[in-house]
C-alpha cells in the first residue's frame, strides 16, 4: 500500500463492531497497523482485551468497551467512548451480524428475531448513535457489512438472513442519499469468508450446509478487511459505494 494511502488512514479514528473475531477483529488489526486509532465493541470482552493488548505492542492505538448490538444505548455508549477517547469519530462499521440458517416451516421465531435485532437494527443503532457527530463535523463514513445473500435469496434456508441482508443494503443505500453530500456511506457484500458467522445455525442440518458450504469456498477474513481499507483510504470526495467479493471458486 503506498504512503499516500496509509495516510489517508491513518490518524482516523475507527468504531467497529462485532471486533471480537473474524471480519471484525482482522479489520481492526490491519487498520490499527495503517495508523488508524480503532474502537471495537463486542459481547465477549475477554476477547476484545486480548486483542487490544496485541494492537497496542505493535504501537497501535485501541479502545474496547463491552457492546451488545441490540441495545441502543450500548452502541450509543461505544461511539460516545470513540469521540470521548479520540477526539472524534471519522468512520463506523457496522459489522456485528448474525447468520441462523434454517427452513422456514422450522419458524425458529426466536432465531428470526435475533437476526433482525442483530442485523437490522444494529445497524439502525450505529447510524442513530454516529450521524449527529459526522453532521456536526461535516465528514464520516459507514461502512455497512452485508453479504451475496443481500444481492441473491439465499434459499432454502437463508431466506430470513437474506431478509435482513437485502435490509442492509438498502438502508446504506438511502443513507447515501439521504446524507451524501459530506457523509460517505459504503456497502461492503462478502461471500464466504473465514469468520465466526458459519457457526450461527442452531438447526442440525443448517448447521452441517453452512460447515460444508464453507469449506469449499471460503478466503480469509484479511481480503474483507483489505477492501474496507480501499473504501477508506479514498479522497474525502470519492464514495465507494458498494464492494462486492466472493471467493473465485464460489458459485452462488
Amino acid at each position: 500500500m503506498s504512503s499516500v494511502s496509509a495516510n489517508n488512514i491513518s490518524g482516523k479514528v475507527v468504531v467497529i463492531t462485532g471486533g471480537s473475531s473474524g471480519l471484525g477483529e482482522t479489520t481492526a488489526r490491519h487498520l490499527a497497523s495503517l495508523g488508524a486509532s480503532v474502537v471495537l465493541g463486542a459481547r465477549r470482552i475477554d476477547k476484545l482485551e486480548a486483542i487490544a493488548a496485541d494492537i497496542r505492542t505493535a504501537g497501535g492505538k485501541v479502545a474496547v468497551q463491552a457492546t451488545d448490538v441490540t441495545s441502543q444505548d450500548e452502541v450509543k455508549a461505544l461511539v460516545n467512548l470513540a469521540q470521548e477517547r479520540f477526539g472524534k469519530v471519522d468512520v463506523v462499521i457496522n459489522n456485528a451480524g448474525l447468520m441462523a440458517i434454517a427452513p422456514l416451516a422450522e419458524t425458529r421465531v426466536d432465531e428470526w428475531d435475533r437476526m433482525i435485532d442483530i442485523n437490522v437494527k444494529g445497524l439502525l443503532y450505529g447510524v442513530a448513535a454516529a450521524l449527529p457527530i459526522f453532521q456536526e463535523q461535516g465528514s464520516g463514513h459507514f461502512i455497512n457489512i452485508s453479504s451475496v445473500a443481500g444481492i441473491k435469496v439465499f434459499s432454502p434456508g437463508g431466506t430470513v438472513y437474506s431478509g435482513t441482508k437485502f435490509a442492509v443494503r438498502a438502508i446504506a443505500e438511502g443513507l447515501r442519499h439521504e446524507v451524501g453530500g459530506k457523509i460517505r456511506s459504503t456497502i461492503i457484500s462478502p461471500g464466504a469468508v473465514e469468520s465466526e458467522l458459519k457457526h450461527g445455525s442452531s438447526d442440525t442440518q443448517g448447521a452441517a450446509f453452512v460447515k460444508d458450504f464453507y469449506q469449499q469456498n471460503e478466503i480469509p477474513s484479511e481480503s474483507v478487511a483489505r477492501a474496507i481499507a480501499y473504501a477508506i483510504e479514498q479522497p474525502a470526495d470519492v464514495d465507494i459505494n458498494e464492494i462486492v467479493l466472493r471467493p473465485t471458486v464460489q458459485e452462488f
